[in-house]
């Protein structure tokens, strides 16, 4: 066998850096941040992957997420890891319409949920979705009381396992799915009710009755 060439040396330095730059961070690397730590000789795009290869039917995957690379465990083996713990309570349909309105329509303000929603936000609903860590305050809309605009963070697409907003389904793909209300929507500019007390609660509850 042939002794190994120093670009071949260099080379399979390179994928155990890339290695170990994945496993100890805490967040998904974009292209640059691990491009930046390579010789110029080499291209990325054929380390990574040179790695989603060899990472594919092991317990770890390679996958992009958030603008970035992670390792993720692979799905199959995701019911064989599961443990007891305390979960996570529910958001309600008004938090996840909310959720839903601001992934689509980011950046959007308040009032503009409300128009969408044809509902009054109750108190609370943006606070915990913030909490969550799936949304944020983003600048203010240059309007009448420059009103605050939100949008979703990294940690909704780390979440919903989407690499950008690119990646959220259109309407035919949520109309297949049978996701989309089949009520009609509310008329812009029609005063809207407040959400009642029961909005604001955790799992189970809805809107709507059945």
């Amino acid at each position: 066998m042939p002794e190994p060439t120093d670009r071949d040396t260099e080379r399979e330095r390179a994928l155990r850096l890339i290695e170990a730059l994945l496993f100890a961070s805490d967040r998904p690397l974009g292209d640059a941040e691990l491009a930046a730590r390579l010789p110029e000789t080499l291209v990325l795009e054929e380390l990574i992957e040179t790695l989603r290869t060899h990472y594919r039917f092991r317990g770890i995957n390679l996958v992009r997420a958030a603008g970035g690379w992670t390792f993720r465990t692979a799905p199959d083996l995701a019911g064989l890891l599961a443990h007891e713990t305390v979960q996570a309570r529910k958001l309600t349909r008004a938090q996840i319409e909310t959720l839903a309105i601001i992934a689509y329509h980011q950046p959007v303000t308040r009032a503009e949920v409300e128009e969408i929603r044809g509902v009054t936000l109750a108190k609370g609903t943006l606070d915990l979705l913030m909490e969550a860590g799936w949304v944020m305050p983003k600048g203010r809309r240059e309007t009448p009381g420059r009103p605050a605009t939100w949008v979703t963070t990294e940690g909704f697409l780390l979440h919903f396992g989407l690499d950008s907003l690119r990646d959220l389904p259109n309407v035919d793909e949520l109309r297949a799915a049978g996701l989309l209300d089949a009520r009609p929507a509310s008329t812009l500019g029609e005063a809207a009710p407040e959400e009642s007390d029961d909005d604001r609660g955790y799992a189970g509850e809805e809107d709507d009755p059945p």
